[in-house]
């Protein structure tokens, strides 16, 4: 991929990959690894979607 189409995803990969992370260390903490990794999904996919809106907002705006 180039340019454009290889930063389309990029902010789900980073936000899915924080999240697992946080997750892990959750359920490391709470002594639930697999409800850990549960939540870390969930949150890593907001975090890649808030992610990804706000790159758009700076798009439409002509920023960066």
């Amino acid at each position: 991929m180039s340019g454009k189409n290889a930063k389309a995803g990029t902010g789900m990969a980073i936000g899915m990959g924080a999240g697992v992370a946080i997750g892990v260390g959750l359920g490391a903490a709470l002594d639930n690894i697999a409800l850990g990794i549960a939540l870390g999904v969930a949150i890593g996919a907001g975090m890649g979607k808030a992610m990804t809106a706000a790159r758009t907002q700076n798009k439409d705006k002509g920023e960066k």
